[in-house]
């Protein structure tokens, strides 16, 4: 019996590619600080989080990615977000003005190799019924999507 594994989810359409080398990099870059992420991960509020990571000594973040500035002032959702995590990062490219970012959040610059956190996220340590919800809901996407790879035909809901 031959046996195929996936590598790499497809793309699922909803990002520009200027969000997806922006997510590949801060991903590469969480890798290397030691945190785990998985990307849109639905919240318990229904929306649903650009990349959620679990840090070595169980935080939980959220790094929401803005593609342009446009894409940013039309956001009114991410103040919803840290009431899902520990920390909280906006993720940018290069070309957009730092100093438009609001202050009391991290700040990630990435590009599709890699990343630098430019300012650190304030913590703000979730509630213990908040924090085991979050880690239940990121562990059974995780197991989910693994499955999904060795079985590209079992159904569920993302």
């Amino acid at each position: 019996m031959a046996r195929i594994l996936v590598t790499q989810a497809p793309a699922d359409g909803r990002q520009s590619e200027t969000a997806l080398f922006v997510a590949r990099g801060a991903r590469r870059m969480l890798r290397a600080l030691g945190v785990s992420t998985l990307s849109e991960l639905p919240l318990p509020s229904g929306r649903r989080a650009d990349l959620v990571g679990l840090s070595p000594d169980g935080a939980l973040l959220i790094v929401e990615i803005k593609s342009s500035i446009a894409d940013f002032r039309a956001d009114t959702k991410w103040p919803d977000y840290r009431f899902h995590c520990d920390r909280f990062f906006f993720a940018i490219p290069d070309g957009i003005p730092a100093e438009i970012m609001p202050p009391d959040v991290g700040l990630i610059v990435a590009d599709a190799y890699g990343a630098a956190i430019l300012r650190e996220a304030p913590e703000h340590r979730l509630a213990a019924a908040t924090r085991r919800q979050m880690l239940l809901r990121y562990a059974q996407a995780a197991a989910d999507r693994l499955h999904g790879l060795v079985d590209p035909d079992m159904p569920f809901e993302q």
